[in-house]
């Protein structure tokens, strides 16, 4: 494993390659999910159960209340109590942003306002395949449930993980319905109501590039949260940063994916150098070390800039799932970071705090996506419906210019509508 170390004038070629390996969507997986999803679409249930046989060996099923509590109850009781103090924390952050519905007496007769309405139901996917991911339960039903959203329901493929500590977050997080099933048949499930698996109003949740790759199709039938790419970490820093920490932070992320993106930023050579030593150092015992030395590799760079200002504005172009900043005062690089999905500060806020305990939601724009999206959060599961009351008086004085823009865009029946009144109280039109 070599960490290539480069100048800021030569990285765009290998940004840009990072960029590429996110944004390309293979396109068999692609029209592999689409049949898959049409099938579901015309065939319900039959075709779910068909697909669950053939790709998970198991059929789809709901998961009992009584299998459940019967995980919550087998959970060893130290992950038990851990996840319910993260549960705590990602409930405590998430309420602190609750919208609310509001009026506005913009003048006599013209009441203005908008309601705010948590959505009637919502899916989570929930990965199962090569790991166990409770913290993504957490993460993802907890928001929904701050936000007022009237039933989760949580889907899951029926692999050996199907017990343990994915359902004692669920437990936990207070998810009404679970079912075992996975793949894109999920998906397809959620989207068009299949059998005892009902119509969701929006998809959330990492999956693999099927998963991705359907919930693409389907976003406009249902909502989704964001088409997620391999993760990423940034860390910005300078000389006074820890090498040590540093790469131990880079080589939390480099473990998810072979194509994950690993980058340092920084204004210091010596520090570049180090880093790529403890990156071999550190690797070595680490029990995913293949995967890491693939995404450290292919995906991973230290780049080096003149100063510190510019090393921040390459993190703005870069624009991470997750950005570190580990300098002597990292608060005040702060107020200069345009473009991230989370922001950790300083040398004791480790990217996997946000992960699993602090409490914002580790669902994060990635692939440089954080120039336009955000965190999920309640404002993911909430929808808000504008409110307009006008008295007589108020539209009257409004009539001509409502008429006058109407007839403008040649609408005669908008025109008409407002035509209407003013003939019933008397007044030309």
């Amino acid at each position: 494993m070599l960490l290539e170390i480069v100048r800021a004038e030569a990285a765009r070629e290998k940004l840009a390659a990072m960029r590429r390996r996110a944004s390309q969507a293979d396109a068999k997986i692609t029209e592999a999910a689409r049949a898959v999803l049409e099938d579901i679409r015309e065939n319900g249930i039959d075709a779910v159960q068909k697909y669950s046989m053939q790709f998970d060996k198991a059929p789809a099923r709901e998961i009992t209340a009584e299998e459940l509590q019967a995980a919550y109850d087998a959970c060893d009781a130290s992950l038990r109590e851990s996840l319910e103090r993260a549960a705590e924390n990602i409930r405590a952050y998430h309420m602190q942003r609750v919208p609310e519905s509001w009026s506005w007496e913009k003048s006599e007769g013209r009441i203005l306002g908008q309601q705010v309405r948590g959505l009637d139901r919502v899916g989570l996917y929930v990965p199962g395949g090569t790991a166990a991911y409770p913290s993504s339960v957490l993460m993802t039903a907890i928001p929904a449930r701050c936000a007022g959203v009237r039933e989760i329901v949580m889907v899951t493929p029926p692999t050996r993980h199907l017990s343990g500590a994915v359902l004692t977050a669920a437990k936990i997080a207070g998810i009404d319905r679970v079912f075992a099933v996975g793949g894109v048949q999920a998906i397809g499930a959620l989207t068009y109501g299949a059998g005892f698996i009902p119509r969701v109003d929006k998809l959330v949740g990492p999956g693999n590039a099927y998963v991705a790759a359907a919930k693409r199709l389907v976003f406009g039938s249902v909502d989704i949260d964001m088409v997620a790419g391999p993760s990423e970490v940034l860390v910005l820093a300078d000389e006074s940063a820890d090498p040590r920490f540093v790469a131990a932070d880079l080589l939390s992320q480099a473990e998810h994916d072979e194509r994950a993106g690993i980058i340092l930023v920084t204004d210091s050579v010596k520090l570049a150098e180090d880093v790529a030593f403890e990156l071999e150092r550190q690797s070595v015992r680490l029990e995913r070390r293949q995967i890491i030395v693939k995404s450290v590799t292919d995906f991973g760079a230290a780049i080096v800039c003149d100063n510190m200002e510019a090393a921040v504005e390459m993190a703005n172009e870069i624009a991470p799932e997750h950005l570190e900043i580990v300098t002597e005062n990292p608060r005040a690089l702060l107020p200069g970071i345009r473009n991230a999905g989370a922001v950790f500060l300083g040398e004791w806020s480790p990217e996997p705090l946000g992960d699993y305990m602090a409490g914002p939601s580790h669902v994060l724009p990635t692939s440089g996506s954080a120039r336009f999206f955000s965190p999920l959060g309640v404002d993911s599961f909430i929808k808000r419906m504008s409110v307009i009351e006008y008295g007589r008086d108020a539209l009257l004085e409004d009539a001509q210019d409502i008429l006058r823009i109407a007839r403008t865009e040649e609408l005669t029946a908008h025109a008409n509508a407002v035509e209407q009144r003013l003939i019933r109280e008397g007044i030309e039109a």
